[in-house]
């Protein structure tokens, strides 16, 4: 009645459903091209994690099926620019039964997948065509590029914390370890982009998009998305060991994160095995929860060559054992009087929250690191 309009929308339920989303790219001189798939199904609350190219489970024939309705739906309106048509698939039947849900009129945060998997720059395309040039590539050369695509996994990185409903996590970042390379690769984005259009790097890699780094802070005024790390490789298998390896060599120091989260979804079975719903993660929430448990420093602190690695992993476990002790003494009920809480109390002075590293101090006559 608000819109004086007595008709009414009725939108299928889909009791078991993955979120397909197809890349799109039309210019002003009426070309129009899909750039193939990804897979978005693994989501808390509606936002997704882990994104991947190709869709796990679907057919050449299949895949072209999306694309074409993305295409369809693009001109339908006129679309110019790049674009993301997203479809609700049933995950028992995903290659054949799907149904449009909306269109983002933008490059998502996940397009570095599309990147990694064909080669493509699509940032400069997107720029080009808003400039009036004509889209350099066909559909079939985008559909050659994707029979010789390789796999590509990302996973968004947060300042959130896992074990407290996925709060946000604010403030200084002390310390930051992004992947360094190990079976494959580290790459910035630049250097995965060759000779485009469709020349991907063909050996595995890790891309890291990088949000952050020491000395940075995150405010509450912001989306909290630390960075992206995307896996590539030409199979698969390949991609989930890296990324699973990227993501154990990140570390961050001063607020809580998602990367152990992260590290728990890339290796479960079901994961593993590919295919997940959206309704995956809720499901399993206590049990990814409860293997996202390696803290990184328990092993760091004991056997990394490299100092600085270390230090933070003395600092952080300092800091972790004296919210484990509150936490203990929370659970059964006793005090902690005002000296053994992690609460924040100082009689005089302001003391720092659990986690928060005031200043490492390292040098002659420090041999393991200390907070002061």
């Amino acid at each position: 009645s608000a819109f004086n309009d007595d008709r009414v929308l009725l939108e299928r339920y889909v009791p078991r459903s993955r979120h397909v989303e197809v890349q799109v790219m039309c210019d002003t001189h009426g070309n129009a091209v899909h750039l193939y798939e990804r897979d978005c199904s693994v989501q808390r609350r509606h936002q997704k994690l882990l994104e991947e190219s190709p869709a796990p489970g679907l057919t050449e024939a299949q895949r072209r099926r999306y694309g074409e309705a993305a295409v369809a739906a693009a001109k339908a309106v006129g679309y110019v620019g790049a674009g993301t048509v997203e479809f609700i698939a049933d995950a028992d039947d995903p290659g054949d039964t799907f149904y449009f849900c909306e269109m983002n009129t933008r490059l998502q945060v996940e397009h570095p997948v599309t990147e990694c998997a064909l080669g493509v720059d699509l940032v400069e395309w997107q720029l080009r065509v808003a400039r009036g040039e004509v889209l350099g590539f066909g559909q079939e050369e985008v559909d050659c590029a994707a029979r010789n695509s390789m796999h590509a996994i990302e996973a968004r990185l947060y300042a959130e914390n896992p074990s407290n409903n996925f709060l946000p996590s604010t403030g200084p970042i002390w310390y930051v370890r992004w992947p360094k390379a190990r079976e494959g690769r580290v790459l910035t984005r630049f250097e995965t982009m060759k000779d485009s259009p469709f020349n991907p790097v063909r050996t595995p890699y890790v891309r890291v998009d990088v949000g952050y780094e020491a000395g940075g802070e995150v405010s509450a005024n912001y989306d909290p998305m630390l960075g992206k790390l995307i896996a590539s490789a030409p199979t698969r298998d390949e991609a989930v060991r890296l990324l699973h390896d990227a993501l154990a060599e990140t570390r961050f120091m001063g607020l809580s994160t998602n990367v152990d989260f992260l590290k728990a979804c890339a290796i479960h079975p079901d994961f593993v095995k590919g295919g997940v719903d959206t309704a995956w993660m809720e499901g399993r929430l206590d049990a990814i929860m409860d293997s996202a448990q390696d803290r990184w420093w328990q092993r760091v602190a004991a056997s990394s060559p490299d100092e600085a690695d270390r230090i933070a992993a003395v600092a952080a476990l300092i800091a972790a054992r004296r919210w484990d002790v509150s936490a203990e003494h929370a659970a059964s009920g006793a005090s902690l009087g005002a000296w053994m809480g992690a609460d924040g109390f100082r009689i005089s002075e302001a003391t720092p929250m659990p986690d928060e590293v005031v200043e490492i101090v390292a040098g002659e006559g420090v041999e393991d690191g200390c907070t002061k």
